[in-house]
């Protein structure tokens, strides 16, 4: 097992991260201990090759009870498996590896795409992308910075 790291960060049960390799500033996440992976709102998910490497393109609007803004986003699939969400349902998702940026810290995370529409978040930050970095303050919200090119937005 790998040590825990002497200096954690504080992060609340939602934050503010921004997902930088898919060309998303900012977007509201869950932190969810209960989820051991990352999960972000896609749809139109669609296969295609790119250099003989499978990658996916699909869809996902970033704010939350808004459905008019678009980002369209590629990238490698990393993986394809099955996952059983909350409500028991099991179904194929794709993953993919991107960063994450969580106040000042920039780290690959392993993200599932999936419909997120009827959820309150459009994404879930799971255990694994907070193991060894953040400890959870569930009475709190938005502990982390938000970054300077964000905060006018």
């Amino acid at each position: 097992m790998k040590p825990i790291r002497n200096e954690v960060s504080p992060i609340g049960w939602r934050e503010w991260v921004a997902l930088p390799e898919l060309q998303i500033p900012h977007i509201k996440c869950k932190v969810d201990t209960g989820a051991r992976s990352s999960a972000l709102h896609a749809f139109s998910v669609e296969p295609f090759q790119k250099e003989g490497e499978e990658w996916v393109r699909f869809g996902m609007h970033p704010l939350q009870h808004d459905n008019e803004q678009v980002i369209w986003c590629e990238a490698k699939v990393h993986d394809k498996r099955e996952v059983t969400d909350s409500g028991g349902h099991t179904t194929e998702r794709y993953f993919i590896k991107t960063e994450v940026m969580v106040g000042h810290e920039c780290f690959a995370i392993e993200v599932s795409l999936t419909s997120r529409d009827t959820m309150l978040f459009r994404m879930l930050l799971g255990r694994e992308a907070l193991r060894h970095r953040f400890v959870v303050v569930p009475e709190a919200s938005y502990l982390q910075p938000l970054r300077a090119d964000e905060a006018n937005q």
